[in-house]
């Protein structure tokens, strides 16, 4: 089993999981077509063949599923769903087991990315992505989960066949504590939720918008902690994203779509991660988050100094980079 371990002056968590470097690798760090492996030889062809089979949610059926949810074979975290993560020192370190799910969305089309699947097949991957999260909420021995996509092997893609990610974990990752604590504090001194008063400040300005529908916003966030950086917030306050209505959801994922092919296309394609930024399961604790998703391309490679300071250098001006965005020229 793979455990999560504690830094003692810290307290950021690390997961060792061994297991994960016996996964396949079908794309190098060389720059490649993301989908340069084979078909014949994808694990997501034929899920029967590879052992993936059965999976967990199919739609719209087993039989003609165009998206699945399986388990990884090579994860992060495991266990018995019988127990939770059970603490323990080791000396003067602290340690978990590293109980937890570690699941993957896959869709049929071996090329398609989320920026080229149809608005239906968005809205049935996000459709996926709740369903997962309201399942994992059931579970007392789960506090947190991160949904994400890797896209690109310098980013952690190890498979090109468009998959997203489910990580299941018995602990509140420090980033989403921190994030959390600076939103308590915000609304105790305001009364009002943080990423709402950004809404309405970004909505005011206009300069950091890229893109906006009913129901949901998207703009290069004023410190921007990467070149292009994108978040996308629903425009009414919802803590949780697996308690959301549909109709929210498919319009942040619909802008979702509508960036990630902006981006590829003026910004010269390139690697990057999405997740969602949602509550922890506990989620009548934070009714002062507001969940959304963000953007990351890799673009700029990290130094000795944003190691060492956790101070990101970020080269181009998010006002400037939501105006190419926006398909604008920049001089």
């Amino acid at each position: 089993m793979s455990e999560l371990r504690q830094d003692i002056t810290s307290g950021d968590w690390v997961i060792i999981a061994t297991g994960r470097a016996k996964r396949p690798r079908f794309l190098d760090e060389q720059k490649k077509p993301r989908t340069a492996s084979p078909i014949e030889n994808c694990p997501f062809e034929d899920l029967q063949k590879s052992g993936n089979w059965p999976p967990i949610i199919a739609y719209p059926n087993e039989k003609n599923w165009q998206v699945v949810l399986l388990p990884n074979k090579y994860p992060a975290l495991s266990g018995e769903e019988s127990r939770c993560a059970e603490s323990s020192l080791c000396g003067i370190y602290h340690r978990e087991d590293g109980r937890g799910y570690h699941d993957i969305v896959v869709t049929r089309d071996h090329v398609k990315n989320f920026a080229d699947v149809s608005p239906v097949m968005a809205r049935n991957i996000f459709d996926v992505f709740q369903e997962r999260h309201r399942i994992m909420a059931k579970d007392s021995c789960n506090a947190y989960i991160s949904t994400f996509c890797n896209w690109g092997a310098s980013v952690g893609a190890s498979i090109g066949h468009p998959h997203y990610q489910l990580l299941t974990l018995p602990i509140i990752p420090p980033h989403i504590v921190r994030s959390l604590a600076g939103s308590k504090a915000y609304f105790k001194k305001n009364h009002r939720c943080v990423r709402c008063d950004v809404i309405r400040e970004e909505r005011k300005h206009k300069k950091r918008v890229i893109a906006e529908n009913e129901y949901a916003i998207a703009f290069t966030p004023y410190a921007s902690k990467s070149p292009f950086e994108v978040s996308i917030f629903p425009k009414k306050h919802f803590p949780a994203f697996g308690e959301t209505p549909k109709k929210v959801v498919y319009g942040a994922a619909a802008l979702l779509q509508l960036v990630l092919r902006r981006v590829r296309k003026h910004v010269n394609d390139p690697d990057l991660n999405f997740f969602i930024h949602g509550a922890p399961f506990e989620r009548s604790k934070y009714p002062y988050h507001h969940w959304h998703i963000e953007i990351v391309p890799r673009i700029s490679v990290f130094g000795g100094f944003e190691y060492s300071t956790e101070i990101d250098i970020n080269v181009v001006d998010p006002d400037m980079a939501a105006a190419m965005l926006r398909g604008e020229k920049v001089v």
